[in-house]
C-alpha cells in the first residue's frame, strides 16, 4: 500500500498539473460547448488532467468557478468596446459610435477564446447566488449601451425606447452565437444590417 508521504507527494504533483488559468480556459470551453448544468467538475478535471479532488485547491465551488469564468467573458467585452470607443475619440457621431459598439461586440462573442460566448449562453441558468454576484458587472457593461444609446436618440429619447433598442441590438448580436457559421457568413455584412433594421440608419463612414 502507498504510505502518506506518497499520497501527499501525489496530490501535489496533481495540483501543479494544470494552472489556474488553465482550468478557467478549460471550463470556458466546457460551459460554451455543454452549458453549465451539464458541465461537471470531474470532466473538467479530466480536461486539464487533475483529479477532480484537486479542483478544489482551486475553486471551492462549481458556482465559484462559473461567477469567475462568466465575470471574465462580460469585462472582456467591455473592455473590447471600450477600446474601441476611445480609440474613435470624441470626433465620431452617436451613429459611428454605435457602429463601433456594435462591430466590437460581435467580435468579441465571435472571436474571443470562449469566456464571453460562455457567459451568453449560461448565465440565465446559472444559480440565482452567481447571478447576484455577476450583476454589478453585467450593469457596468449595460450602461456603456444606455450611454450609447441615450446619445443616438437625443431628443427624441423616452425611458422604454433607450431600453428596448439596446436590448434588440445586444439580443440581435447575441443571437449570433447559434447560427453563424464563418464559412457561409459575414461578420460585416451581419453588423451592417443590424444597424439598417434596428438603428434604421446608414452609419456614416461604415461600409454596409
Amino acid at each position: 500500500m502507498p504510505t502518506q508521504q506518497k499520497i501527499r507527494d501525489t496530490e501535489a504533483a496533481n495540483r501543479g498539473s494544470a494552472s489556474r488559468r488553465e482550468i478557467l480556459d478549460a471550463a470556458a470551453r466546457l460551459f460554451l460547448k455543454n452549458g453549465y448544468g451539464d458541465t461537471s467538475l470531474r470532466e473538467l478535471a479530466n480536461e486539464v488532467g487533475m483529479k477532480a479532488g484537486s479542483l478544489y485547491y482551486h475553486f471551492a465551488s462549481k458556482e465559484q468557478l462559473a461567477t469567475e469564468v462568466l465575470g471574465i467573458g462580460v469585462k472582456g467585452v467591455a473592455e473590447a468596446v471600450s477600446a474601441r470607443l476611445d480609440d474613435a475619440g470624441g470626433g465620431a457621431s452617436p451613429s459611428q459610435r454605435v457602429s463601433i459598439a456594435i462591430r466590437a461586440h460581435l467580435d468579441a462573442i465571435l472571436n474571443d477564446s470562449g469566456y464571453t460566448s460562455a457567459h451568453i449562453r449560461c448565465f440565465p441558468y446559472t444559480p440565482a447566488n452567481v447571478q447576484a454576484q455577476l450583476r454589478a458587472v453585467r450593469r457596468d457593461y449595460e450602461d456603456i449601451w444606455t450611454g450609447l444609446i441615450d446619445d443616438l436618440l437625443g431628443p427624441r429619447r423616452n425611458e422604454d425606447d433607450a431600453r428596448y433598442l439596446r436590448l434588440a441590438v445586444l439580443g440581435a448580436l447575441n443571437w449570433s452565437l447559434e447560427w453563424f457559421d464563418p464559412e457561409r457568413d459575414s461578420a460585416e455584412t451581419f453588423a451592417a444590417t443590424v444597424e439598417r433594421l434596428i438603428l434604421g440608419a446608414e452609419i456614416p463612414g461604415q461600409a454596409g
